[in-house]
């Protein structure tokens, strides 16, 4: 399918490795001027060549507002404005609700929420005055049912989807739209640290940890990225132009909600 992108350019955060990467490399795919961004310059570099296409590379930390400010400017420099935007980023620490201080709930706030909703504001003038552009956040199942022992990014990334679903319907008459794609439990490293977190609080192995996430799902697996960038992709794409404020899940039919 031809999602009708060729030659615009995607800012793709968080983009050097597991499911953004593969976001990533099927909008290059589609002919789309992809540009990465990550804070490690050797992950960019080699994602980068991983890609080819033409893809680049923009180091940066999204936390930082001088950051965010270079990543826009440089990736406007290299490629022009980006006419979409996919946010990502790792997700906070589990741990339990009295597990985390103010310092880590402000971390996980910038890195996971603030970060991305600043750098959505900074892409949207030249969306808006295109007529043209989307935003594609990738956030977590959890936002739809609360998952044990991650709070914070049950927390966060909730107030991430307030913000942007509000955003939705601010754009929506102006060729935006603004979109969420929620993975479910995706074996990636992020996911590895939760079931190594559950084994040694559990006093079970890794394996045994990641078969019992695995069977709690009804599709018997965990997904993989290869199963989550088309997604995102399609998102992106021009087929989705009446699609906006939505959250679409990747899980396997693990979130039990009606909608």
């Amino acid at each position: 399918m031809d999602l009708g992108i060729e030659g615009k350019t995607a800012l793709v955060l968080g983009g050097t490795q597991g499911l953004a990467l593969s976001a990533a490399r099927h909008l290059a795919d589609a002919g789309a001027i992809v540009v990465l961004n990550g804070r490690d310059a050797n992950k960019g570099s080699e994602a980068a060549a991983y890609l080819g296409s033409g893809t680049r590379f923009v180091q940066g930390d999204i936390t930082q507002a001088n950051d965010r400010v270079s990543i826009i400017d440089r990736t406007t420099a290299l490629a022009g404005p980006p006419a979409i935007l996919v946010t990502n980023s790792g997700g906070p620490p589990p741990g339990q609700f009295m597990d985390h201080d103010d310092a880590t709930w402000e971390a996980a706030l910038r890195n996971n929420m603030l970060g991305h909703i600043d750098m959505a504001r900074r892409c949207l003038p030249p969306m808006i005055e295109a007529g043209w552009g989307r935003i594609v956040n990738i956030t977590s199942f959890a936002v739809r049912e609360p998952y044990p022992n991650l709070v914070l990014a049950n927390a966060v990334r909730a107030g991430l989807h307030g913000a942007m679903a509000t955003l939705a319907r601010e754009v929506a008459d102006r060729g935006v739209t603004v979109n969420n794609v929620l993975p479910g439990l995706m074996d990636t490293p992020a996911l590895q640290r939760v079931y190594n977190a559950q084994s040694q609080r559990e006093n079970i192995s890794v394996d045994d940890a990641r078969a019992r996430m695995a069977e709690s799902i009804p599709a018997k697996r965990l997904g993989t990225a290869e199963d989550f960038g088309p997604a995102v992709a399609f998102m992106c794409s021009q087929h989705a132009g009446y699609i906006t404020g939505q959250n679409l899940t990747v899980d396997g039919g693990l979130v039990r909600a009606l909608l």
